[in-house]
């Protein structure tokens, strides 16, 4: 196995923030705390440990052992909710969707980072232990975003009626997911361990959060993977003063909207990738999971009957705190409050997001985790690698768009020059002289002349595209053959990493995936990793 590293910025599929992030842009220093250097670590440890009550610990691992009760645990995982209880044990998070079958590869990829840099931490810091922490998302309720996964480019779907949050959800009716997924396999190789793996999780397991739970542990356990679920009473009872703050003072939403304002006055290019509400939190219970509004002096539940005096929602929130679930603006706070984490490891969309959130995390007196960005990887064969070898192109040309990576390759291989450069500098240069004439004589001619100039760049410009055209018909066989291998490589014009399950790539390899990707994959890698493999 051999490993390059393709800088990110360089891929294309990276927003600004992100490269302005990772090149830790001066500017952007107010939205994070430390960046994640290994010699910030003992700073942020420093930090964490002063802020995070003790308190919290033992409700953390109460609330680990009973959301673990009959789940097989493995030695390494039991040591690391066992040293959740002292004083100089942390955590390193990842979070996302309770995925059908994990969904798309870089779920794998968040989870090995994760545990990467617990291990090189524990390395680095021997008098501290570090301890990798999978945040299951149960309680979201976009069912569409997670009812389905592609194997062989084709969408293994679970067609189900849903509402509420997703953790929930009964996995009656997976059976017949089941039975279209083994057929998608057949019956060579490796596809018995599959099918194991599949029904083991959805059909021995009553709802999506335990299913998730058994297979998220299946992988992993034996690296010492921690899962925690967040839709949990006792845990949420440390939210309720946070929660208080939202729903009655709005500090959020003030917070967070003067950090989206100063962030876009740092480039106009900054997407912002969440809005705050006034209030962040839903109302949850069985089968429904709605906001919380404030509506003629009530807080009412949209789309249902149901509203609350300020009393009376203090006094739900008290003894009911399961029943409040904070949305994506609130969750990275609840995940802070509860684990005493030094770092969330996410994608580039994640980090976004958590750039507005350092404010409101500085007025509420939570300590703001390291954010890092998670490995990103493209897995190509041998085979495939030789074939982009033969050409002539490096692996980083094929991250190009499509019609780009053509043009390129045809100009490339061309036997006559599609390159009108020259040709457009001479007659820039031509008409140079034109302007000179027209100001010393008539400048009223300047427009006509600029007129010309334009209409004939054109015309050069539209001879470019049709002789490219005319030579792309001509070598047909090597355009086909390159957007075949690109195809391959970067299915429906996406990455990989968000396109293929591991089911995919555990046909070719077995049980020798994970370990290579913990082998391979740097947390502190500054580029997109593409892994040769045989």
């Amino acid at each position: 196995m051999e490993v390059e590293c393709i800088p990110f910025k360089e891929t294309g599929y990276f927003s600004q923030l992100i490269c302005d992030y990772l090149d830790q842009k001066k500017d952007l220093s107010p939205f994070f705390n430390r960046y994640p250097l290994p010699e910030n670590f003992e700073d942020q440890i420093t930090e964490k440990a002063a802020n995070y009550p003790k308190a919290h610990r033992k409700v953390l691992v109460n609330a680990l052992k009973q959301q673990y009760q009959g789940v097989e645990i493995s030695k390494a995982t039991q040591k690391n909710m066992d040293t959740l209880s002292k004083e100089t044990t942390f955590t390193v998070v990842t979070g996302h969707q309770l995925n059908l079958f994990t969904g798309p590869l870089y779920f794998l990829y968040k989870i090995v980072s994760t545990i990467n840099l617990t291990k090189q931490l524990n390395e680095k810091h021997p008098k501290n232990h570090f301890v990798p922490v999978y945040w299951m998302a149960t309680e979201d309720h976009d069912f569409e975003e997670i009812n389905y996964f592609n194997l062989h480019g084709k969408k293994v779907l679970w067609n189900k009626k849903a509402s509420g949050a997703v953790g929930r959800l009964s996995t009656e009716g997976l059976e017949d997911v089941f039975e279209i997924f083994s057929a998608e396999l057949g019956n060579l190789g490796l596809t018995d361990n599959l099918k194991e793996l599949f029904k083991k999780a959805y059909l021995e397991h009553p709802n999506l959060a335990e299913a998730t739970r058994y297979l998220a542990n299946a992988l992993f356990g034996n690296e010492g993977l921690v899962i925690v679920d967040g839709d949990d009473k006792s845990l949420k009872e440390l939210l309720i003063p946070y929660a208080k703050k939202d729903i009655l003072e709005h500090t959020p939403y003030g917070k967070i909207s003067e950090t989206i304002e100063s962030l876009q006055g740092v480039s106009s290019d900054y997407n912002i990738q969440v809005n705050p509400r006034e209030i962040n939190y839903f109302y949850l219970k069985e089968g429904f999971r709605e906001r919380i509004i404030l509506k003629k002096g009530k807080y009412h539940v949209i789309n249902t009957h149901i509203d609350f005096t300020k009393e009376e929602l203090l006094k739900e929130l008290d003894e009911h705190p399961e029943r409040f679930s904070p949305n994506v603006v609130a969750r990275p706070l609840y995940q802070e409050v509860i684990l005493p984490n030094l770092c969330y490891i996410g994608g580039g969309g994640e980090l976004a997001y958590w750039l507005e959130l350092k404010s409101y995390f500085d007025e509420v007196g939570v300590t703001f985790p390291m954010l890092m960005l998670r490995n990103s990887a493209l897995l190509i064969t041998e085979k495939q690698f030789e074939k982009v070898e033969k050409m002539g192109l490096k692996v980083s040309h094929l991250f190009m768009k499509q019609h780009s990576l053509i043009n390129k390759k045809i100009r490339d291989i061309s036997n006559i020059d599609i390159d009108f450069s020259p040709q457009k500098q001479l007659l820039e240069e031509q008409f140079q002289h034109m302007y000179e004439l027209a100001e010393q004589t008539d400048k009223s001619f300047l427009g006509a002349v600029k007129a010309q100039e334009v209409k004939q760049k054109k015309g050069l410009d539209a001879l470019e595209k049709r002789l490219l055209r005319a030579q792309k018909r001509k070598l047909k066989d090597h355009v086909v053959r390159l957007t075949d291998l690109q195809n391959e490589l970067f299915p429906n014009q996406s990455l990989q990493e968000r396109q293929l399950n591991f089911s995919e790539i555990y046909l070719e390899m077995g049980e020798d995936l994970i370990p290579l990707l913990l082998d391979a994959l740097d947390p502190f890698s500054k580029g997109f990793t593409v892994l040769r493999r045989n």
